[in-house]
């Protein structure tokens, strides 16, 4: 069988070498804790820090306002509930302003928080999947105590315009969290320019082993721990560190950094080479999301008369890997993505969803194939549909 195609970066990029390399001497050698007292704890505790300035030096921050968690989905849960716990003891009510298109990790935790009283200002999108920075400001209230907004959708692609909801909150004195995981190492930000006061990071975004994450916590501003019964990681989040995966994450969040400006660049012949051979194979599908303000090497499509999850798995079977929707989300026959949903596509459409997402390991060889088994796929699933049989019938 070939080698896979594999297009979905925005789920997880492999590995690379050099984090592999990295991380082989803490599984092997230098395995002590990097609490102890000892000198087994003194290396783990030197690569624990490195990491600590390579994840910081990636965004721009103090390596002081890294703290470092089991994934980006915790790195959410962790910002959203620590910033508003500590808000809610300061005030008789609390507010969080968020969107509609937010990772599940986010809405969760607004969910989570409404139980215990936190009211959630869920705000809508436009079709290309925008908040509307003037939104939030008619949103906030003297009760308001955070706002979060990504930074990049991983499903639609569409960007934020992070700079300008965070220059309202903060006027306004809001905390503002952005959900950093599918931007950092692939757009350009930088919290030392940026009016972020928590930002949410991935490993496996980075190409660094999964199961890691960070949050970003600008200096001055509290959180409550959500996991107690340690000091680690400055008595913000208790739990002997993942070294191993810490130092991978630093390796790879250093790499990140060096290629990142050449990254678009690389990415987005690639990218045009797929629209363009999608638009010459197929008919009845559209681009979702902000077609010009969108990460590089990201396409995400609904394709009509096509159930979305039924072409991915059609496709893996063929040797390519793609996306159906956020992987943290449960996608089931019957439901449509709720980003898509609120972009104001209709439910039948919205099920066909698609998400292409490349990286620099990819070719134009490999688009010019991946262009081919999805235009077949697409043309078997739609001869199985009555509902295109009927359509095509004179």
């Amino acid at each position: 069988m070939a080698q896979m195609i594999y297009l979905d970066a925005i789920s997880a990029l492999p590995p690379r070498p050099a984090v592999v390399a990295a991380m082989q001497p803490f599984l092997t050698e230098a395995w002590g804790n990097p609490m102890s007292p000892h000198a087994a704890g003194d290396r783990p505790r030197a690569a624990l820090e490195q990491a600590r300035a390579e994840v910081a030096a990636l965004i721009g921050a103090d390596p002081r306002e890294i703290i470092f968690t089991a994934s980006g989905s915790e790195a959410n849960s962790l910002a959203i509930k620590g910033l508003a716990e500590v808000a809610r003891g300061r005030r008789s009510r609390c507010q969080i302003i968020t969107s509609a298109v937010e990772h599940p990790s986010v809405l969760a935790g607004c969910r989570a928080l409404h139980a215990r009283g936190v009211r959630t200002v869920v705000l809508p999108v436009d079709r290309l999947g925008r908040v509307d920075p003037a939104e939030v400001g008619a949103n906030l209230t003297n009760q308001s105590c955070l706002v979060s907004i990504q930074a990049a959708s991983s499903e639609i692609g569409t960007l934020q315009r992070i700079a300008e909801i965070g220059a309202i909150a903060r006027k306004r004195g809001v905390l503002f969290h952005v959900d950093a995981v599918a931007a950092a190492g692939r757009i350009p930000f930088d919290v030392s320019s940026l009016p972020v006061d928590a930002a949410s990071l991935s490993s496996s975004q980075l190409g660094g082993p999964p199961g890691v994450g960070a949050l970003y916590l600008r200096r001055g501003v509290r959180l409550e721990a959500q996991i107690h019964g340690g000091t680690q990681e400055r008595g913000r989040r208790a739990g002997l560190e993942d070294v191993p995966g810490i130092v991978g994450m630093g390796v790879a969040a250093r790499l990140a950094k060096s290629e990142l400006p050449s990254l678009g660049g690389r990415l987005a012949p690639l990218a045009q080479r797929l629209t363009d051979g999608l638009r010459a194979a197929l008919n009845g599908w559209q681009v979702t999301g902000d077609p010009a303000h969108r990460l590089p090497g990201h396409l995400s499509v609904v394709i009509e008369f096509v159930e979305g999850e039924a072409l991915v798995m059609a496709l893996s079977r063929d040797g390519v890997a793609a996306a159906a929707g956020v992987t943290c989300r449960e996608r089931t026959a019957w439901r449509a993505s709720p980003t898509l949903l609120a972009l104001g596509l209709d439910q039948p459409l919205a099920q066909g969803a698609v998400i292409f997402s490349l990286w620099p390991g990819n070719s134009a060889e490999e688009i010019a194939r991946a262009v081919q088994v999805i235009a077949r796929n697409v043309d078997h699933l739609r001869a199985l549909s009555p509902l295109y049989a009927a359509r095509s019938r004179p």
